[in-house]
């Protein structure tokens, strides 16, 4: 088979590499691609979301299969542009985007459904949203309704802060994300990722992992869109699993379905696990980035049927093997990050870093430059690394992290360590 991949991050390398192991895989493209990802798949350098051009491409290569990786061009309905025109495609549809898409569509489904999740309004005007809002306990959390690259959600810890999140929205400080927000009560618990795919009417889990959002040690600066992951989360254990995929993800699953938005492609759950039980933060309706690593590393059973699988709905006529062992990536990312990046210049050592046993390092934005390769964006790299014990990987990961030379770039020095202490490993 011809198959494309649609997207240029370290998902899409973890995508693509995965996929090039596939004995069914004749020819794999990407568009655009990335330097690491050239190295696996032929990339076509153009703009995702100019479904014109990704038709163009799939009709020229002759494309029997397309992954979307990004969430922007599902949202925006690419999925059902490639399927009108007789193209297989993994992803859902526009409409089952909006799972992603819209933050309120989210909370309305799971209050019609009973899915757990945390008490919520939903404001169009800044008016009422405040009136709302003064009626809340601090902390808070204000929510953009739309895709704002990880940017829009606010934990307010004090009223004025609550407040001044309310006012940026409704000025267009996330664009059109933040026409319409989300106000939604503070949970107290310890946050986990879970992933599944879904055919629209199966659903089959995919594991878990625990993300390292801030950009510095400690969990201190900024938010970022993930700067190191471990799976599977020590927190979800086989009983937290069973009770996710009872409570939370075959609902919405047969929720999405009974309301005629079947979902097929993946589910990535942002949990709170409460004294309650587990609560809903938000889905995406892709893989993670960097948890699409890990999870990825882990898995033993051909990706191109189970992506089939899951476009065709036959689901469960398939079994998924995995790799007991735990996987830890730790990414790279440009000085300044995520702020204004600073000059990146050569990232060099990379076979020495991937000549480490267990180690595959994931390219999230480079250029290949001759002899190295250029950053091209702000989280870079992301070195993987499979070991018997988290703290094995993790061990692994940073070995060949010493071994790149890239001055221009920086990394948290303590991913997994929260896992390895909840692990009993410390």
């Amino acid at each position: 088979m011809n198959v494309l991949v649609i997207g240029s991050g370290g998902r899409e390398h973890a995508l693509c590499w995965a996929l090039a192991k596939s004995p069914l895989v004749t020819r794999l493209f990407c568009a655009p691609g990335n330097g690491g990802i050239a190295q696996v798949a032929t990339c076509i350098d153009l703009d995702p979301k100019d479904s014109e051009r990704v038709l163009a491409l799939v009709r020229s290569e002759k494309i029997d299969f397309v992954v979307v990786g990004p969430e922007a061009p599902l949202v925006i309905g690419l999925v059902d542009k490639l399927s009108e025109k007789g193209v297989k495609v993994f992803g859902p549809t526009a409409a089952a985007a909006q799972l992603e898409g819209s933050k309120g569509f989210t909370k309305d489904l799971c209050a019609r459904h009973d899915i757990p999740t945390a008490a919520y309004g939903r404001f169009h005007d800044k008016a009422s949203a405040l009136a709302y809002l003064a009626g809340q306990p601090i902390p808070v959390v204000i929510k953009a309704d739309g895709l704002a690259a990880g940017k829009g959600v606010v934990i307010a810890t004090t009223r004025d802060e609550a407040v001044a999140a309310v006012e940026d929205c409704f000025a267009g400080r996330f664009g059109s994300a933040g026409s319409e927000i989300v106000i939604e009560a503070f949970m107290t618990g310890e946050e986990a990722s879970f992933f599944a795919i879904a055919d629209g009417r199966h659903v089959v889990a995919l594991g878990s992992a625990q993300d390292h959002k801030r950009v510095f040690d400690h969990d201190e600066g900024p938010n970022t869109g993930g700067m190191g992951a471990v799976a599977p989360s020590p927190l979800m254990t086989p009983a937290m699993v069973d009770e996710v995929m009872a409570r939370i993800i075959r609902p919405t699953v047969a929720a999405m379905a009974a309301e005629g938005r079947p979902f097929k492609g993946v589910l990535y759950a942002g949990l709170m696990l409460t004294a309650e039980g587990p609560q809903l933060i938000e889905y995406n309706v892709r893989f993670g980035d960097p948890e699409c690593q890990v999870l990825l590393a882990r898995m033993q059973t051909d990706l191109l049927p189970v992506l089939i699988a899951a476009a065709e709905g036959v689901l469960d006529k398939l079994n998924i093997e995995w790799d007991p062992r735990p996987a830890v990536t730790v990414v790279m990312a440009t000085r300044g990050y995520p702020g204004d990046l600073l000059p990146g210049g050569e990232i060099r050592g990379l076979e020495a870093a991937g000549a480490v046993p267990g180690v595959t390092v994931f390219h999230a934005a480079t250029r290949a430059a001759g002899d190295h390769f250029v950053p091209t964006g702000g989280r870079v790299l992301n070195v993987t690394a499979l070991g018997e014990t988290i703290t094995a990987a993790r061990e692994t990961a940073y070995r060949a992290v010493a071994r790149i030379d890239w001055p221009g770039g920086f990394n948290r020095t303590d991913i997994a360590l929260k896992a390895i202490a909840a692990a009993g490993e410390g």
